[in-house]
């Protein structure tokens, strides 16, 4: 990478803000509770902590920052119709019949597991502090955006932001900024090293390169769950189309050989 050229990293948060409600769960006699967008921004402030220091003792020539980032999502997304996303611990089947009733949660069964929360997970629609983040990038600097998809927010009738109840995917977060920032390179790291269909069956079959297209036909299939690789898939594919550039899914070991075109899965335009 040139000393000029700027990137953004993009972290998950789910195990994290999963912490944070064992927290809550164990103390909610004593403290009241805290809502997910204050949850996702305690996180973006921990993480983005951690992500800084290590990246600063590896390239201490390079300016990095954490940036705390609001993400603004539509009030009248069907997110919030259906919640999809799970968070936190599992329940009984009684406790969870209890939440509903006194917290109006809405709740899944995880069969063997129990009954977790689900919240809902709205489309990002605009990065808040964008322009602040252009800015360091085009600077050269190396900036830390958009952790767990973002702290969610609306605009109230005063075109005010207040944070909202949800939880906003990281992926498709990350793939919006991206874009906007019109990246050169899109790479998605996982924990495995490349894209499959029929992932974890005797058909499993790894795929090196695939068309946008193809891969939003695959995603309508069925073949990507929307909890795992769907997003990703999609994010990616979602790059390719706005930009005419390729994007890259695989996992961190895998990354030097992925940027070579030895390994992973690119998503071409």
């Amino acid at each position: 990478m040139a000393e000029e050229e700027g990137m953004v990293l993009v972290h998950g948060n789910g195990p994290q803000v999963g912490m944070i409600l064992l927290r809550i769960e164990a103390t909610k006699d004593r403290i009241p509770p805290e809502t997910l967008d204050i949850m996702v921004a305690e996180t973006q402030g921990s993480i983005g902590y951690l992500l800084s220091r290590s990246l600063r003792s590896e390239i201490p020539e390079r300016e990095v920052a954490a940036l705390l980032t609001e993400v603004l999502v539509d009030p009248d997304d069907p997110g919030f119709a259906n919640p999809t996303k799970p968070v936190g611990p599992f329940y009984s089947r009684e406790a969870a019949d209890e939440l509903i009733r006194s917290q109006g949660w809405r709740m899944t069964e995880s069969p063997g597991r129990g009954w977790r929360r689900v919240v809902p997970s709205p489309r990002p629609q605009e990065i808040v502090e964008l322009h602040t983040i252009k800015d360091a990038v085009s600077h050269g600097h190396l900036i830390i955006a958009g952790g767990g998809g973002g702290v969610p927010v609306i605009k109230d009738q005063n075109g005010a932001l207040q944070g909202i109840e949800a939880v906003i995917d990281k992926d498709l977060t990350a793939c919006k900024l991206a874009v906007a920032i019109e990246a050169e390179r899109f790479v998605i790291l996982t924990d495995v090293p490349h894209v499959s269909t029929g992932f974890a069956t005797e058909s499993e079959r790894g795929i090196k390169r695939m068309t946008a297209s193809a891969a939003r036909r695959l995603l309508a299939e069925g073949e990507f769950p929307p909890g795992s690789m769907g997003p990703k898939v999609e994010a990616s594919a979602i790059f390719a189309e706005a930009t005419g550039r390729s994007a890259l899914i695989t996992n961190v070991q895998q990354l030097e050989s992925g940027l070579k075109e030895e390994a992973g899965t690119w998503i071409d335009p």
